[in-house]
């Protein structure tokens, strides 16, 4: 594999960086405050091309695979990381749902137009009691006629309350749940039941929308249903080895802003009469985030080859997402330890990047299910 860019990826990657110095990072302190990213936003990523980077040419897309979005998700967090997981949730586990599920009608139906931003995607497979076991689901879709009618509530949604078309995951089968009887359906966000309740308040991350869905009697047509009758779990994974390879390329990015601030801070604060730099236990903090911060790098550009290549790689995907999520853990950590009070102040972005660091070890899968996931597969292959 070659690690150096190709010329596209170069230009998207300036793009990407180009958007987030000028658009994005002026507004964060708001965007924070607001606890909401303007649409604006979002609508100049479509304009520059930006949000069907992953999406296939013949779809309307750049086809720039998983290593494009990987590029503009380090670039974009960087920025803010409210706004990359708003887009993310579109470019990755949005639009990459019907990639990986939609039948050929379905994918020149929806792909064209989310390439384009002119629809915009949320995926909803989160319940109260349903998180890390999507098989104890309760969401329900029963066939009427031509028609599906889903029923039921979804928690921890991003994305939920701006989505114009939403994948949502239902029980078909309630004898088979994860075993077959799980069904994935395109539902649109203006279909009578469909509504939107709670938004949560979140630790971090907070200009990004994270709401709950209920469905209430929706009914779609069977032309709806992504994937077969119980494809369902199937789509689920799939999208979600795509989404965990991104989150980790979110996680590449907060850690390089982090690192950044630090080693700029280190040689401006003086303590002993000397920059803090120069101080071995200061020294020895930075080296060990560039050594996390180059394997991350290693690890997800690798990843997205892998996946752009279409070799299997949902055990990569889980080492990746782990070790991206917790070494980025380790570098806010020890950057708000380089800033010492600073880094403990509102005042200083540091304080924001630990914050919003945290949720990474818990969405798109804990922690602890990637060690399941990964422990499963090296004892099924024996290595």
């Amino acid at each position: 594999m070659d690690f150096e860019f190709s010329d596209e990826l170069r230009m998207v990657r300036d793009l990407a960086r180009e958007f987030t110095e000028k658009s994005v990072r002026p507004i964060a302190a708001e965007i924070e405050k607001q606890h909401r990213v303007p649409r604006a936003l979002i609508d100049e990523m479509a304009d520059l091309g930006l949000m069907g980077v992953a999406i296939p040419e013949e779809y309307g897309g750049s086809g720039l695979g998983e290593t494009g979005l990987c590029v503009v998700m380090e670039e974009v967090t960087r920025g803010d990381f409210a706004v990359a997981v708003t887009y993310g949730a579109h470019a990755s586990i949005g639009a990459m749902s019907v990639v990986v599920g939609g039948t050929e009608e379905q994918k020149q139906r929806f792909l064209p137009q989310m390439a384009q931003g002119r629809l915009l995607g949320a995926y909803a497979l989160t319940e109260a009691n349903a998180g890390s076991d999507p098989g104890a689901m309760t969401t329900t879709a029963v066939r009427d006629g031509d028609d599906w009618v889903i029923t039921g509530e979804k928690v921890w949604i991003t994305n939920g309350d701006m989505a114009d078309v939403v994948t949502v995951y239902a029980v078909t089968d309630k004898e088979r749940r994860a075993s077959g009887g799980i069904t994935a359906f395109l539902v649109p966000s203006n279909a009578k039941g469909f509504s939107v309740g709670k938004r949560e308040e979140k630790m971090g991350q907070r200009g990004s929308s994270t709401v709950a869905l209920s469905f209430e009697d929706v009914r779609v047509s069977d032309a709806q249903r992504l994937g077969a009758v119980g494809d369902g779990f199937k789509i689920a994974m799939g999208t979600l080895d795509r989404g965990r390879l991104a989150l980790a390329a979110n996680c590449l990015g907060c850690a390089r802003e982090a690192h950044a601030l630090s080693v700029s801070y280190a040689k401006e604060r003086v303590a002993f009469g000397k920059p803090i730099s120069e101080l071995q236990a200061i020294q020895w903090m930075l080296a060990d985030n560039a050594t996390d911060i180059f394997a991350m790098e290693s690890l997800v550009y690798r990843t997205a080859w892998m996946c752009d290549a279409k070799q299997r790689y949902s055990r990569e995907s889980a080492i990746v997402k782990l070790f991206a999520s917790e070494a980025l853990d380790r570098v806010v950590d020890r950057a708000v330890q380089i800033h010492g009070g600073m880094g403990y102040s509102a005042e200083f972005v540091i304080e924001k990047l630990y914050r919003d660091a945290r949720v990474t070890r818990i969405y798109e899968g804990t922690s602890e299910i990637q060690r399941l996931v990964i422990a499963r597969d090296v004892l099924r292959v024996g290595t």
